[in-house]
């Protein structure tokens, strides 16, 4: 399996420089996958990128070295499936707010008996390699977004769950949340 050079990073304890793609665009993404980021992330959350999109944007990012990962629009199980499937090596899921609902997104992305993920790497299984499933549980990143007060709460919660390898800050919901004016700078 390819490696998720995420973990070996945070392993020696060194920082992920991360980019963003929110442009429908495999050129863009391609541009941005030779500019030097240890991973992209594709938002399909609050961008205009769709799953056909991001499959080709995927396959842009796929001709470096460069770990792809999408943040999708819900902790739904069907929409992290579907994504895992088609080759992102992590997924950052907003409005995680409780030790239960890291728990489930956990479950949604590790196959059994670790979770419930159905078997289907369609495009994965070319990207990583024939032996991915063998491989997949240990190596895909799962990211909450922390966005509420209430997750602020349950933070040492939401990271003691098993599977969960950090979280990501969503500065603009948790503005608003704590009745601060979100800024998009």
């Amino acid at each position: 399996m390819r490696e998720n050079t995420l973990r070996k990073i945070w392993a020696r304890g060194e920082a992920v420089v991360n980019g963003w793609l929110a442009i429908p665009s495999a050129f863009s993404a391609e541009v941005m996958a030779h500019q030097g980021f240890d991973s992209l992330v594709v938002d399909m959350q609050h961008g205009v990128v769709d799953y056909q999109v991001a499959v080709t944007m995927l396959q842009a990012i796929s001709t470096t070295d460069v770990v792809p990962m999408a943040r999708v629009p819900w902790n739904d199980p069907a929409r992290l499936m579907k994504i895992l499937d088609a080759g992102v090596y992590g997924v950052i899921c907003p409005m995680i707010n409780t030790r239960e609902e890291a728990e489930a997104l956990v479950r949604h992305c590790k196959y059994p008996p670790r979770g419930h993920r159905s078997w289907g790497p369609v495009r994965a299984s070319i990207y990583a390699g024939a032996d991915y499933g063998d491989h997949a549980n240990d190596d895909i990143v799962v990211m909450p977004m922390i966005e509420t007060a209430e997750a602020m709460k349950n933070l040492d919660e939401i990271l003691s769950v098993p599977g969960v390898y950090g979280v990501y800050v969503g500065p603009s919901d948790l503005s608003l949340a704590l009745g601060l004016k979100p800024r998009l700078d």
